[in-house]
Parts: C-alpha cells; structure tokens; sequence
C-alpha cells in the first residue's frame, strides 16, 4: 500500500527525473550546436580579395578534409584572389551510426544506399540550423569584407553538398554559383515553399557532379534531384563520372577548378560593387 510520505517520495523523484532529462537535452542540444571557427585559406599572398568559396565537407568529417585539395589550387595559381572558407560541422548524434556523435551538419536516419532511406524522416530543424549558419558565412562576407553576393560560391561534397544546394537555391542573396558534389537536395517534398521564400538564384549556375557508382548517396538519388531543379527553372548542369564511386577525383576537382575560375574571374585592382 502507498502511504503519503512513499506518494510525495515518488512525486519529488519523477519532478526531479524530469528536470534533469530535460537539463541534459537541453545542455546535449547546446554542445551539439557548438562550432568550431571555420579553417580560413586568405587570398594569395600580394593578391587582393575580391572574391569568396564557402566549400562544405560530409558527414564524419571537418574542414581539413578538403584543404589539401584548396592548397593544390593554390599551387596552380587560378583562384588567388579567392579567399576559400571550409566550416566544421558541430558534432551531433547520428541516428544512422546508432547515435553515435560525429560531425554532421544535420541527422542522417539511415545510409543503407537506398534512395529511400535517404529522402525519409529528413532532419528538417537540422537542415534549416544549418542552413541559417551558412547565410551567416554569407552575411558575414558581404558586410565585414565588402565582397559582393555575386562573387561568392558555396558548394560542398556528400551532406556538405547537400546543405549547399539547399542553402544555395534558398539563398537571400543571388550567388555566383553553387557547387554539389556526390550529393542530392534534402527537404526535396517541400523544396517549393522554401524557394517561394527567396526565389534568387533561378540564373545562377549550379554544378553538380555525381559518380555513377556510388554506394553512399545513390546515383540515382543524384539524378532525381538534378531533374527536379532543371524542372523547375535553375540553370543546372550535372557531370557523371563512370565508375567513380563516393569520393571525388582528380578530373572532377579540374572540372570544379574550371568552374570558379569561370564564376570569379581575377578583378585585380577593379573596384567591387556591393
């Protein structure tokens, strides 16, 4: 039989229970979001910047993954008035790697290479946290380094492609251009509304390259969303590399390289218009 004392006992346990669950959601939340500054490549040395490349890594990885590949466009000397921004992803729970925490710009409900899989129970809050973090690299380029929208490109690979696309085609500004590498657009059922919001980039060009191999984001999942975008008006092209799979190769990164040197060709001492 419960007495008072044992009611009251059970009362405070389950008030006390519930508060700590909801502290260390709450604290879990904050820590999860959490961000790294994001590794800086400024322009080359003696050159001016007059122009920006927001480049987003995938799932698992950080920024540094894709710095020896900006160093080599360094080297080659093609882009360097570009000043290159390769974030870090804040480290979340990952339903698709048992709730493992890794770097991820959203969550992920399953990686079985099935499109399905990919396209259900989207991360909606996440995608759309990280896509205001990226308006914000975006913001912050145009009114404290006074480069304008119209030379800046944002791309990425895998789910850093992927929130590319979507931040890109959503974007409050027209960009220059927008890269999605080995990736496809999240939230693609309600993708309408969201561009009704900021319909500004239907003419900006959109490269997207997909290896026809992939067993990470299906091939076809690729396709499906290149097919929509051009469907609907944007000014896409999509380049398939035969027997390539989840990865990027050199030929892709060349075709990447020809791609913003075309959107941000060198100014030198021309002065930008904001």
């Amino acid at each position: 039989m419960l007495t008072l004392s044992g009611l009251l006992i059970t009362i405070l346990s389950f008030v006390t229970f519930s508060i700590v669950s909801a502290s260390l959601r709450s604290y879990s939340t904050m820590a999860a979001l959490r961000r790294a500054p994001p590794l800086l490549f400024d322009a080359a040395a003696g050159k001016k910047h007059t122009a920006t490349v927001i480049f987003v890594h995938g799932l698992g990885d950080t920024g540094y993954g894709w710095s020896a590949v900006v160093e080599n466009w360094r080297l080659r000397h093609r882009l360097d008035e570009v000043k290159f921004i390769l974030p870090h992803a804040p480290r979340i729970p990952v339903t698709a790697a048992f709730g493992e925490s890794m770097p991820g710009w959203y969550d992920i409900s399953a990686l079985s290479g099935k499109i399905d899989d990919i396209r259900k129970e989207q991360d909606e809050r996440g995608i759309l946290q990280s896509r205001e973090y990226f308006n914000g690299l975006i913001e912050a380029e145009i009114k404290d380094h006074k480069i304008p929208a119209s030379r800046i490109v944002l791309g990425g690979f895998s789910q850093g492609g992927a929130i590319s696309l979507f931040t890109g085609l959503t974007a409050k500004h027209k960009l220059a251009g927008i890269v999605a590498l080995s990736s496809y657009l999240p939230l693609d059922s309600k993708f309408g509304d969201f561009v009704q919001e900021n319909d500004n980039n239907r003419r900006t060009p959109i490269l997207m390259c997909h290896g026809d191999q992939d067993q990470v984001v299906p091939y076809g999942l690729g396709k499906m969303s290149y097919e929509m975008i051009k469907s609907q008006g944007f000014d896409v092209t999509m380049k398939t590399y035969p027997g390539m799979p989840h990865a990027a190769d050199p030929e892709e990164l060349d075709e990447i390289e020809q791609f913003l040197s075309a959107r941000l060709p060198p100014q030198g001492d021309k002065k930008s218009e904001l």
